[in-house]
């Protein structure tokens, strides 16, 4: 599956954004979705995952209760939406596909687990 990520931009600090990940192929639907982050000189880290049938699970510390992911398997299409931003927030963010599970595990906070990589947005806060 290839993955097209888009909506990044530049915001004010408390504004809010909406990535997309238009994903290609079939197995779109039953694969588990996720959002990724990496920050300058920074290791890529877990954001948030979806399962096939929706349900989700965040990054509990930096996101929970600020960011919602989503999905419409019509559209083939993920989404995160992004509201409350704080400059902490500012990186270039990924999508990322496992097409070998529809169920998320703790594990799917790993990016080991997807084999397939958008080629990242970034969204930058200013405060």
């Amino acid at each position: 599956v290839q993955l097209q990520a888009s909506g990044g931009g530049l915001v004010q600090a408390g504004g809010s954004l909406r990535l997309s990940c238009a994903a290609s192929g079939r197995t779109f639907s039953s694969a588990v979705m996720a959002w990724f982050r990496q920050a300058p000189g920074k290791e890529r880290e877990f954001v948030a995952a979806i399962s096939w049938s929706g349900i989700s699970t965040y990054d509990e510390d930096s996101v929970k209760g600020r960011f919602t992911i989503s999905r419409d398997n019509a559209k083939n299409t993920v989404y995160l939406q992004m509201n409350s931003l704080k400059p902490e927030d500012t990186a270039v963010y990924f999508c990322a596909a496992d097409r070998g599970s529809g169920v998320v595990s703790y594990s799917h906070r790993r990016t080991w687990r997807y084999d397939s990589w958008g080629q990242g947005t970034q969204v930058t806060v200013s405060s």
